[in-house]
């Protein structure tokens, strides 16, 4: 974490409407990189990173959905995976040095680093992924490019991964070989700009005269929620904020006032939300100091069945025509049961986190309809399949490594 979160003055909060995304950006990450990139050098990298739109989508009963999708790779992870990945080309340039990526995936995040490191001179990136675990499309995405992305498919769980990538960065003997780095959310340069998205959509709706929304957040890992909990400790206003997740609930347990006790993963059709020890919890408790009495009074926590998952979807369909994939589902069921128990009147604002057609398979049983595949997303199916088979022995990663 930053030895200090910069706190923004509360007239570039004032004037954020009059801003674009790329300006956001640049304001928000100026403070954080002001010895590491020139200003033209952070203004390439912004530009460059997410020329892509951000959409908020207005639904019934002061709800808003903001669509994190329209990147390369149709999620969300979009927004950090390019923007790292143009910080670190930077640093590849000036330092005439390689950098190893490595990168411990539940879905979207594998193929969102896929594409954004691809070719990218100087840096190596090697995705971790659970074997049979994550969608076939997601797969498809991160294991047919190869060249600087090498994927390799684990026999275990996201948990596994994710442990065998700590304990890389742990291993004495690989860290004075190699010069290792992660794309995971412990990695703050791709947590950063996870906190610029929430400025957007606060700023748009201050155009409509709202202000001060609570955020429902899908969560897995914690980055994207601990991305909205350090924008608003930039001094961005929020009322609240709901950590939503599938029945992997560790940290709403915590919310509800239990001990923070992580457990081992249960495998949902919401995959990428499916951890049951949540790295950036510990960000999260840093952020605030390790008062868990204030970081109940600002988070609340719900969590919910894949029952529960496929209703909403079909109802939201139904409803409003529109539809959501299972992680923004979740997101969408508690802003809704959150704003039920309070008879809040104000603004919520969930976070779509993945275009629909990654879980055509989940979602098209529910709708009784297909989901046309947009032709960026088609061309992928038809690639040769390019993965490494591996256990979960960190002696055989180690040894991969090293060679």
């Amino acid at each position: 974490m930053p030895e200090d979160v910069p706190v923004l003055s509360d007239e570039f909060w004032s004037r954020s409407s009059s801003l674009s995304f790329s300006q956001l950006a640049m304001k928000m990450a100026r403070p954080y990189l002001k010895d590491e990139l020139s200003d033209d050098e952070l203004q390439s990298v912004v530009n460059d990173a997410f020329d892509f739109p951000v959409s908020l989508k207005s639904l019934p009963d002061n709800q808003f959905v903001l669509e994190l999708f329209h990147g390369p790779t149709l999620a969300f992870k979009d927004f950090g995976a390019r923007f790292m990945a143009r910080l670190f080309s930077e640093k590849a340039r000036k330092e005439q040095q390689k950098v190893t990526i490595l990168v411990a995936t539940s879905g979207d995040t594998g193929s969102a680093v896929a594409h954004g490191f691809y070719r990218v001179p100087g840096v190596d990136v090697c995705l971790l992924y659970p074997k049979g675990k994550v969608s076939r499309l997601q797969e498809m995405q991160m294991t047919t490019l190869g060249e600087n992305i090498t994927a390799i498919e684990v026999d275990g769980v996201f948990d596994d991964c994710q442990k065998l990538v700590k304990q890389a960065f742990m291993d004495m003997e690989l860290n004075k070989k190699m010069q290792l780095s992660s794309a995971n959310s412990i990695n703050i340069a791709r947590l950063l700009p996870q906190s610029f998205y929430y400025a957007f959509a606060y700023a748009e709706l201050t155009k409509q005269g709202r202000d001060r929304p609570v955020f429902s957040v899908p969560s897995g890992n914690f980055g994207n929620l601990t991305g909205g909990l350090l924008a608003m400790k930039m001094g961005m206003p929020a009322e609240h904020f709901i950590a939503a997740t599938n029945v992997n609930d560790v940290v709403p347990d915590y919310l509800r006032g239990d001990h923070f006790e992580p457990r081992p993963s249960k495998q949902t059709i919401s995959n990428a939300m499916d951890v049951g020890d949540p790295s950036n919890f510990v960000r999260i408790k840093h952020l605030f100091g390790h008062d868990d009495a204030r970081i109940r009074s600002i988070v609340s926590g719900y969590s919910y069945t894949d029952d529960e998952t496929r209703e909403t979807i079909r109802d939201t369909h139904q409803k409003h025509q529109y539809l959501m994939c299972p992680h923004t589902a979740i997101g969408y069921r508690a802003a809704m049961e959150h704003q039920g128990e309070r008879n809040d009147s104000g603004s919520y604002v969930t976070l779509a986190t993945a275009h629909p057609v990654k879980f055509r398979d989940v979602i098209e049983p529910e709708i009784d309809q297909e989901i046309e595949i947009p032709e960026r997303l088609g061309k992928w199916i038809s690639e040769e399949k390019k993965s490494i088979e591996m256990g979960s022995d960190f002696e055989t990663f180690k040894q991969y490594l090293l060679k």
